[in-house]
C-alpha cells in the first residue's frame, strides 16, 4: 500500500485537475452562449439568402432554353475532381469532436476514389491539419487559426480559392464538412454540396418572386448573390462548427470534473486506509514494546 505522503500528493493533484476542468467548463459554457446567438443570427441570415438566390435562380432558369444558366447550378453526378473543405477545432480537449469530422473525411475520400474521382483536401483547423500531414496526405489549402475565431472576411478570403478553381473548371464540386450544433448535448456530422448550388427544391416553372428587379438585371444579380451564398455559407459552417466545439469541450469537462471527484474519493477511502494500518501498526508496536518489559 502507498504511504501516506504520496496518496496525500496524489489528491492534492486530482483536486488541482478538477478545478482547472470545472473552470475549463464555465469558460465554454460562456462562450457557447455567445457563439450560439451569433449562430442564430447567421441561420436567420442564411435561409433568407438561400430564398432569394433561389428566386432569382429560377427566374434566370426560365429566361434561359432549356434551363441552361451558371455552371453554379448544373448539377454535376460524375465529377473528376472534387474539393473537400472541412473545419475542425484549433484545440483539443473536447472529446471525440475532431475525429468525428476527420473520419467522416476519410470515408468520403474513400468513397469518390472507389469512383475513380481525385479528391483535394481543403483544411480550416489546427487539428485537421495535423492529423492528415501526420498521415502524409497532402492538402491543397489549410488555415490553423480560422475555426477558433471566425470572421467573415477571413472565412471568405478563404473559401475564394476554391471557388475560383470550380469556375475556371480545374473542380467539379466542392463539398463542405464540419461537426455542427445540434443541441447542448449533442453534435451533428453536416456534409453539403457548396457548388454546384442545387435547384431540385426549387419550382422553376412558376415561381413567385419575391423581389422587384428588371429581368435584365437578372444574371448580374445572381451572380452576386451567388458570391455572398457562397462565402455566407462557409462563414456559417466556421460558426456553427465553432458552437458544437464549445458544446462538446464543455461536456467533456464536466465528465472529467466528476471523474475527478470520484478519484478523489477513491484516494481518500485509500488514505484513510492507510493511515488507520499505520496507526494500527503503531499500536501493536507500543503494545508489544510494553509487553517486551514486563
Amino acid at each position: 500500500m502507498a504511504n501516506l505522503k504520496e496518496i496525500k500528493l496524489k489528491i492534492g493533484s486530482v483536486k488541482n485537475t478538477q478545478k482547472t476542468t470545472k473552470a475549463m467548463k464555465l469558460v465554454s459554457s460562456a462562450k457557447l452562449t455567445r457563439t450560439r446567438q451569433l449562430s442564430e443570427q447567421a441561420r436567420s441570415y442564411a435561409v433568407k439568402i438561400n430564398d432569394v438566390l433561389s428566386d432569382i435562380a429560377a427566374r434566370v432558369s426560365m429566361a434561359h432554353e432549356g434551363g441552361n444558366i451558371s455552371k453554379a447550378f448544373i448539377s454535376n453526378d460524375n465529377p473528376k475532381t472534387v474539393d473537400i473543405v472541412f473545419v475542425t477545432a484549433d484545440k483539443g480537449l473536447c472529446g471525440g469532436f475532431n475525429m468525428a469530422t476527420i473520419k467522416t473525411v476519410s470515408k468520403l475520400i474513400a468513397e469518390y476514389e472507389a469512383k475513380g474521382t481525385k479528391v483535394r483536401l481543403r483544411a480550416a483547423g489546427r487539428k485537421g491539419v495535423d492529423f492528415f500531414s501526420f498521415q502524409g496526405v497532402a492538402l491543397e489549402q489549410k488555415v490553423s487559426d480560422l475555426s477558433s475565431a471566425p470572421e467573415y472576411d477571413r472565412a471568405a478570403e478563404f473559401i475564394h480559392a476554391v471557388v475560383e478553381d470550380f469556375r475556371n473548371e480545374v473542380t467539379d464540386k466542392v463539398v463542405v464538412v464540419y461537426n455542427g450544433f445540434l443541441n447542448m448535448l449533442t453534435q451533428e456530422i453536416r456534409v453539403r454540396d457548396l457548388l454546384p448550388i442545387s435547384l431540385d427544391l426549387v419550382d422553376v416553372k412558376n415561381p413567385e418572386s419575391m423581389l422587384d428587379i428588371e429581368p435584365d438585371d437578372d444574371e448580374e444579380v445572381l451572380n452576386e448573390l451567388t458570391d455572398k451564398y457562397i462565402d455566407f455559407n462557409m462563414y456559417y459552417a466556421l460558426i456553427d462548427s465553432l458552437a458544437a466545439e464549445h458544446s462538446a469541450r464543455m461536456q467533456a469537462m464536466e465528465a472529467a470534473t466528476k471523474n475527478a471527484k470520484e478519484k478523489v474519493n477513491s484516494l481518500t477511502v485509500e488514505y484513510n486506509k492507510a493511515r488507520q494500518a499505520a496507526i494500527t501498526t503503531e499500536l501493536i508496536e507500543i503494545i508489544s514494546g510494553v509487553e517486551a518489559l514486563k
